[in-house]
């Protein structure tokens, strides 16, 4: 059983509705580290930071024992380098941060927890001594309405370089939580909390069900007098080393049996059969180098019984890719943008299966643009599209873009949705890494769409979106691998 299963079954064991609070500290506890230092790097990497600076700026946030006034010091002094920006900069250098940084860092079993929460219709706030610029993408991504922070005085929207009130450290937390709480009429003791500091234990020690996650030695030795659950997340800031000595290991296989499938070309002459092989032996080989196990949960058989047909999936990682050789196997093609067709090596694979190699130039109708792939899919293979267009930092499903589902109607074939439940935890948005571990699959039945009409589609493909969003929140039991 995973360790986290006891913590989403006491929640799914508490009663439903918003009068149950989910409290989650932030840095340490949603992400893995500590959201500032993104900030430092960036200035460094900029030169925007001299080195009297950062040893200063060191010593201050590595006090042992910090106390509110410490802290207040520590963030006054952060805020103070922020003086006159406007609130828009602050919340556009978060983003870039985020983007560059930080979304890498999610815990996903952070992610998991509040997801349960919110399945069970309760009020989820972050809690977080950090300012409500740092904690906003994060919130954005997680979709939560509620943050408390350390609020910087703000005067015709610009920072002052003061903060507003005391910080949201300690003692203070712990108060903010409670004031929240008695404004919203929300019941303390039937209320979650999960946090990582020592500066935390008053915040939990006010809720009915505390959780310390990664904790630091106060809180765990409290955690353990006390007999709260202790969580433990893997690292994501750094893979481990063995994780990387079998990602090069994988890409080693994957290369000799791209030199194994051109031997079977130049046998053969059959470039489809060589495709196919690359396709079914290297994908294997990688997935048993990399200690990564497929699991299609329910629905293998509409793998195979609706070809050719358009696979979609949601889209967390480059490993995605890998995951769909590794369940389609042969008659497989794709769509990939025209640059990859000169990729050493991995663009002569891609010419061999016949991929359909857009022009993001393009200047025609859309419809003009899919006629490669449309004559891949009536040659009779399938082909295996991202609607989403681009990689989530999260499990949450994002916005489907219509063109697959053009594609296939235009093509006269079926729709097959792949759902991907965890491909993420394996291998994030920015890795290029990849960890051992079990990605679990649930395909869809076909959705022929033949019969689509044009005006309607744009609710249509918001139901398969739908059906991707709602597999996610009640995912089925696993099956044997």
């Amino acid at each position: 059983m995973s360790p986290l299963e006891p913590a989403l079954r006491r929640i799914e064991l508490a009663p439903t509705g918003p009068r149950v609070g989910a409290f989650f500290d932030f840095d340490g506890t949603l992400i893995d580290g500590y959201s500032a230092a993104a900030y430092f790097k960036d200035r460094l990497r900029r030169r925007d930071m001299g080195a009297r600076e950062l040893i200063d700026t060191i010593k201050l946030t590595r006090r042992r024992n910090l106390d509110e006034a410490g802290f207040a010091e520590v963030i006054g002094k952060g805020v103070m380098d922020w003086a006159g920006m406007h609130e828009d900069e602050m919340y556009a250098l978060w983003q870039r941060l985020w983007i560059s940084d930080i979304a890498s860092t999610i815990f996903p079993e952070a992610w998991r927890l509040v997801q349960a929460h919110k399945r069970k219709g309760h009020t989820v706030v972050i809690a977080s001594s950090a300012t409500p610029y740092q904690i906003a993408p994060l919130a954005q991504e997680f979709e939560i309405e509620h943050v408390l922070a350390t609020q910087p005085m703000i005067r015709r929207q610009c920072l002052t370089g003061g903060i507003d009130g005391a910080p949201l450290w300690g003692q203070g937390k712990a108060d903010a939580v409670r004031g929240f709480c008695r404004e919203r009429r929300i019941a303390l003791k039937r209320s979650f909390g999960y946090a990582n500091g020592d500066e935390d234990i008053a915040f939990l020690s006010a809720l009915g069900y505390p959780t310390a996650v990664q904790p630091k030695e106060m809180l765990e030795a409290l955690a353990s007098e006390k007999d709260w659950p202790v969580l433990r997340f893997a690292p994501r800031r750094r893979a481990p080393k063995s994780a990387a000595v079998r990602t090069m290991g994988a890409y080693a296989a994957m290369a000799g049996s791209f030199v194994a499938g051109l031997g079977v070309e130049r046998l053969t002459g059959d470039t489809r059969r060589a495709a196919d092989f690359i396709t079914c032996t290297a994908s294997d080989a990688a997935m048993r180098v990399l200690g990564i196990t497929v699991q299609v949960v329910q629905g293998a058989e509409h793998l195979v019984e609706h070809r050719p047909c358009v696979f979609i999936i949601n889209h967390q990682s480059k490993l995605d890719m890998f995951l769909m050789m590794n369940l389609i196997r042969d008659g497989f093609s794709g769509v990939a943008k025209k640059e990859a067709a000169s990729v050493p090596g991995f663009g002569r694979y891609m010419r061999m299966t016949d991929m359909a190699f857009l022009d993001r130039s393009h200047t025609g109708r859309s419809i003009d643009a899919l006629k490669p792939a449309v004559r891949i899919l009536q040659q009779g293979l399938s082909i295996a599209i991202a609607p989403e267009g681009t990689r989530s930092y999260t499990p949450r499903v994002g916005r489907f873009k219509k063109g697959a589902f053009h594609l296939a109607r235009q093509a006269g074939v079926p729709i097959v949705p792949v759902v991907i439940r965890n491909a993420g935890e394996v291998m994030g948005r920015n890795d290029q890494v990849m960890r051992g571990g079990t990605v679990e699959i649930v395909v869809l039945p076909a959705i022929h769409v033949s019969q689509w009409q044009p005006e309607a589609m744009g609710e249509q493909v918001e139901a398969v979106r739908q059906q991707f969003v709602d597999t996610l929140q009640n995912w089925p039991s696993a099956a044997a691998p």
